[in-house]
């Protein structure tokens, strides 16, 4: 009975969140935004940016919730505005850089195409990130706040170490793994970094570093060693030392940043600029490609750590994935496939899924590129590996071919933390192996160690089946090491380093089609759904959206331990979490 009045009342609560989203959706169709002449696109960049618009899950109860743009619409947003004769120039505030190296890179490229065309790009900053200087760096000017603040030291990297803690409360990690450089276990199982792994972060920061001081020493006419040297000393220690330094032009407060807009576009400086917000600028369901031609291109979109059973949006579900693929194949119309991936990896079982269908459809005759973002590192390379062609950014993560696996013990803290003590009587001396109340035996341990070798010989078989090479070839520069798209295009682990627009253009030259339009996976869900899915606890329970809000920037490593938790058998993870 009571589940019954449950169903009902929600059947309430859902007609009047339809009645008045359908009221919201009637009223917004009716407004349209008006771009006025002499206008300024306006990019804040509050938010952290997906791939693909709406592919995150959303936090919060809104009804007026607004699209959440991703990387691929924001460029597109950007080269429109290129060639609108309304828009004059790009106003750039970045307030909260949530976005991967790979994904600045794209993004100033796009304001460099856009400055190159004869538009200007001013940048302005209450306090400047590294990663907000490097996509303003790619400004005409950057204004900075006269009593603001710049952060520019260079990369580094910490790790926190936990295995005195868990020795003190008696809990045993049981850690095994295949590969030397497969770390991702070692705040669990040392106090300290291992020479492997120093040695690849020092070199996955040295190249990604390299990179990064080389584009700003080109954008602001100064060597890379002075970048660098500026960076080292932290010579950048209140704002007037970043104009002197020549990585700043002014210091201006807002309105006078106004002012020089106005001055800039020859308007009357007692007014604002006409400001035009990104949101209200770009449709996102703008069609893409060529909408004359019969031919299709499908972008599948593989963001987010690699899960088993998961409804939510921004991660990838094995199960989910992989029926996409084999929707997106059996359609006549779809002429090859490129799947985009940001990924860190995850369960095996849900890569092994998805590259199934992979494999399915290059069986068919479909060409499938990969287009590699931020990272596409473990179980993300098991998914790239088969690609007919791999693109990747140079300063992508990749590699990271290993696995690992922990079963942790808490035997000792039942019983000298709380005096509980557990005995078992079993069929089989392995009946009750690998429980969570007991220590594995020597032979309990060598047989998951083989396991895991196993998973391992498998990847490497994945890597070298698709590469052309021989295991021994990729056992060489693998062991869970991770490396740049620059290392990896010299190691023969991707075969060019270009963009997402290079991946498509190439499936269209391997599917032999001269004139394309684009669909994307997965498909968003509207603004209705979400709500739905939200009332009805199916994407993430109420509690866990309140989590979220609360957690704030912490929510990734806290998703990152749950999903670790509820993933099923060995994981191909990335060894460290980049933030």
């Amino acid at each position: 009975m009571s589940s019954c009045l449950g169903v009902f009342i929600a059947f309430v609560i859902l007609g009047v969140l339809g009645m008045f989203m359908v009221g919201g959706m009637a009223a917004s169709a009716t407004k349209t935004k008006t771009v006025n002449a002499n206008s300024v696109l306006h990019l804040t960049f509050s938010d952290p940016i997906p791939e693909k618009t709406d592919n995150v899950q959303q936090s919060g109860f809104s009804i007026n919730r607004k699209s959440t743009l991703g990387l691929t619409d924001i460029q597109r947003a950007i080269k429109k505005a290129q060639g609108d004769k309304k828009i004059k120039g790009i106003l750039l505030e970045p307030k909260f850089m949530g976005m991967g190296k790979s994904t600045a890179l794209a993004l100033r490229r796009s304001l460099e195409e856009f400055s190159a065309s004869g538009k200007f790009v001013y940048a302005m900053s209450d306090v400047l990130t590294q990663d907000g200087y490097y996509l303003a760096s790619a400004a005409d000017s950057i204004f900075l706040n006269p009593i603001g603040g710049m952060d520019f030291r260079g990369f580094g990297a910490s790790m926190p170490f936990m295995k005195d803690m868990l020795d003190r409360l008696g809990v045993n990690a049981q850690v095994v793994y295949a590969g030397k450089f497969k770390s991702a276990t070692e705040p669990i199982r040392r106090n300290n970094i291992s020479p492997e792994n120093r040695m690849q972060i020092s070199e996955y920061l040295d190249d990604r570093y390299s990179l990064f001081v080389e584009d700003i020493a080109k954008s602001r006419n100064l060597t890379p060693a002075a970048v660098k040297n500026i960076a080292s000393e932290f010579l950048v220690r209140k704002p007037q030392d970043a104009v002197t330094h020549g990585l700043v032009d002014h210091l201006k407060y807002r309105d006078e940043v106004y002012t020089s807009i106005q001055d800039k576009l020859g308007q009357n400086v007692d007014k604002d600029p006409k400001l035009v917000k990104l949101e209200d600028y770009y449709n996102p369901k703008t069609n893409i490609g060529d909408q004359s031609a019969k031919d299709k291109i499908a972008v599948v979109f593989a963001e987010g750590n690699i899960v088993d059973n998961s409804k939510e949006q921004g991660v990838i579900d094995g199960e989910k994935y992989a029926d996409i693929i084999r929707e997106v194949r059996r359609n006549k119309g779809i002429k090859a496939i490129v799947l985009r991936v940001n990924s860190g990896g995850g369960s095996v079982i849900a890569s092994d899924k998805i590259r199934r269908e992979i494999l399915a459809a290059k069986e068919q005759g479909l060409p499938v590129v990969i287009s590699m973002g931020d990272m596409a590192a473990s179980g993300g390379y098991y998914i790239a590996a088969d690609g007919d062609a791999i693109y990747a950014e140079p300063n992508t993560l990749t590699g990271s071919i290993g696995v690992f696996g922990v079963l942790p013990s808490v035997q000792k803290m039942m019983a000298d933390k709380l005096g509980v003590r557990f005995d078992t009587v079993n069929t089989g001396k392995f009946s009750n192996a690998y429980s969570p109340f007991f220590d594995m035996s020597n032979q309990e341990f060598n047989i998951i160690q083989q396991m895991v070798e196993a998973t391992y010989d498998d990847f490497l078989g994945v890597v070298a089946e698709g590469r052309g090479m021989t295991k021994d070839q990729v056992n060489e520069i693998a062991q869970g090491r991770v490396w740049t798209g620059k290392r990896a295009l010299e190691l023969g682990l991707v075969d060019e380093l270009g963009t997402l627009q290079d991946a498509m253009d190439k499936a269209a030259e391997l599917a032999g089609v001269q004139k394309y339009k684009v669909r994307e996976w997965p498909k968003a869900k509207s603004q209705f759904e979400q709500i739905i899915s939200e009332v009805l606890g199916e994407d993430m329970p109420i509690a866990q959206i309140a989590l979220k809000e609360s957690l704030g920037e912490f929510y990734p490593q806290y998703q990152l331990v749950q999903e670790m938790m509820q993933t099923k058998g060995v994981q191909a993870r990335l060894p460290f979490v980049v933030n």
